[in-house]
């Protein structure tokens, strides 16, 4: 007949303990007042998306897989992330390239942003060959 090893499961009781410890300091941690419940207002896209139907509109499904084009978005993809003072909006414009033509969509912080990474894109592109779609986002209302 086979006999169980008392010690086999030594570990097991102070194992449990651990796991009891950890899950209820994080209880402990969380706040105490459940009714202040930071609201945010929740996004909606409903405009932008509306406008990218459009049959003229152009969206980064039309980026061209072609060299040229690939270069000329990297290149100010990059000049746009170089810059440290551009907003998380700034950072995550647009770049839609074809034929040597770039549209810049989506939102950013200050029509001083909106100029700025214009002028980034005309210094790579080329004047003439910039087209300017971006949008100013409201400032976030909730705190």
């Amino acid at each position: 007949m086979y006999r169980m090893n008392p010690h086999r499961f030594a570990w097991l009781v102070p194992g449990v303990a651990l796991v009891g410890l950890l899950s209820g300091s994080a209880a402990a941690q969380a706040p105490a007042d459940h009714t202040k419940v930071k609201t945010q207002t929740p996004a909606d896209n409903t405009k932008v998306n509306t406008r990218d139907r459009a049959d003229n509109a152009v969206t980064a499904d039309q980026q061209k897989e072609n060299p040229a084009d690939r270069d000329l978005t990297q290149k100010i993809r990059r000049s746009l992330m170089n810059d440290k003072a551009l907003s998380t909006y700034a950072h995550n414009v647009k770049i839609v390239s074809q034929g040597g033509q770039v549209t810049l969509k989506g939102p950013v912080r200050s029509e001083q942003e909106k100029q700025s990474i214009e002028a980034k894109a005309v210094e790579v592109a080329g004047k003439g060959r910039v087209v300017n779609e971006m949008s100013i986002a409201p400032a976030n209302q909730a705190k």
